[in-house]
């Protein structure tokens, strides 16, 4: 077996972090087509609920079947937030990124294929756009808020030897849900670079594009550094030492 920082191993990552990210972004933005289109699936058409729903349950079996073998990011601005806390090395940092960027293409091509025409035209495959009323800054700072919620969970069980990571996947899972929910009506939930980029890469339209690269990115890493630096450092209250009555410590 090669050693852990060969380029084999981080080619064999790398294609882990490509099938992870395609599999996340194929699933929600598939879901996000098909509520746009308004195509039922078994009863009414689908609500936002169903997309953060959809996000979160399959961000949570992929950590489960991708965490031991490439760490599971499937987000560039995870794999920044570690990079710039030093809990990941830069070479894979640079092999994740592209690889999470062309999975997402990969998966907006294959909705496109799915849903037909359509699914591009009308839906823009599930690109994330600022809604009807907000700004670019709101859509930004909801970007930075969110991305802020789902790395401070991945950083604070994935560094932390102390973290109980039994639940791990889930609790992972159901941050990037919580947020999905939460900036769904303002910027349109992504709290990832690769997810809004690859269908507007296929897409072709790049609508505020910006918002979606730095506001994860800005909030990825604030949520590592305050972790890394300052909450993590942390320990809980330990209680007081009890005493006898006559005043000695037991």
């Amino acid at each position: 077996m090669p050693p852990n920082d060969s380029g084999v191993n981080m080619a064999r990552a790398g294609v882990a972090e490509f099938v992870g990210t395609f599999i996340l972004v194929f699933a929600g933005t598939a879901v996000v087509t098909a509520a746009a289109l308004g195509r039922p699936i078994a009863g009414p058409p689908l609500n936002s609920l169903a997309v953060g729903l959809t996000f979160g349950l399959v961000l949570t079996l992929l950590v489960g079947a991708f965490a031991h073998v490439s760490g599971a990011h499937f987000n560039p601005a995870v794999t920044l937030g570690l990079f710039s806390v030093g809990r990941f090395p830069g070479m894979y940092a640079v092999v994740y990124i592209i690889a999470q960027i062309v999975g997402a293409i990969a998966a907006a091509a294959a909705v496109w294929a799915v849903f037909g025409d359509a699914a591009r035209q009308q839906a823009s495959l599930g690109a994330t756009f600022p809604t009807a009323g907000t700004s670019d800054a709101q859509a930004f700072l909801m970007e930075v808020l969110i991305t802020f919620i789902l790395v401070f969970t991945i950083v604070a069980i994935s560094t932390d030897e102390r973290a109980n990571t039994t639940l791990s996947s889930i609790s992972i899972g159901f941050a990037l849900g919580v947020a999905v929910l939460v900036g769904g009506a303002v910027s349109g939930g992504s709290a990832n670079p690769a997810r809004t980029l690859g269908p507007m890469i296929v897409a072709g339209k790049f609508t505020s594009l910006w918002v979606y690269i730095i506001g994860p990115i800005v909030g990825g890493v604030v949520a590592a550094m305050l972790y890394r630096y300052v909450i993590g450092k942390a320990e809980p209250p330990r209680p007081a030492v009890e005493t006898t009555v006559t005043g000695q410590a037991r």
